[in-house]
């Protein structure tokens, strides 16, 4: 009986594994929606000439961690940013709260970071070497991304 009693407690103050313990790193953020006019124009005020990425409103929706992704490893339809395959390691896959903000636990390291859309996945920006989306999460920092898609609507550019 003491010799269950000692395992039972030995497993009991063994640090949980790295993944399900609570990470002060990763990377947090929001999904937000474009829609309409986005075409450029003259600014009115000086506050105007700031554009942000980020100015829709959140939107519910699934973002994807990928190891670092460069461009010869997806997929593309066509020439779009959206790609029917990404041949890396899928890190983790979030859905955002109805407002969009997602938080997730990461190690550092550098990650490409999609948003999907039924079986497509959707990312824009590359770096100079052509690896998509790259985020890198530092050693206890959370990391922020905000990510903007495109509604069923036509977005005029």
């Amino acid at each position: 009986m003491d010799f269950f009693a000692l395992i039972i407690i030995a497993v009991l103050t063994l640090p949980s594994h790295p993944d399900m313990r609570s990470q002060t790193s990763g990377i947090e953020g929001k999904v937000y929606l474009l829609a309409g006019n986005r075409m450029p124009s003259p600014p009115r005020r000086p506050a105007d000439t700031i554009r942000r990425p980020a100015e829709g409103p959140g939107v519910k929706g699934t973002v994807c961690v990928f190891e670092l992704t460069n461009d010869n490893q997806v997929v593309r339809q066509g020439t779009s940013p959206w790609c029917a395959a990404v041949h890396t390691r899928m890190i983790r896959q979030v859905d955002t709260d109805d407002k969009g903000n997602f938080k997730i636990p990461l190690p550092p390291g550098t990650y490409s970071v999609f948003t999907k859309k039924g079986n497509l996945f959707y990312a824009a920006r590359r770096d100079e070497q052509n690896n998509i989306a790259p985020v890198k999460v530092l050693p206890g920092k959370m990391t922020r991304v905000d990510f903007s898609v495109e509604s069923d609507q036509k977005v005029l550019y």
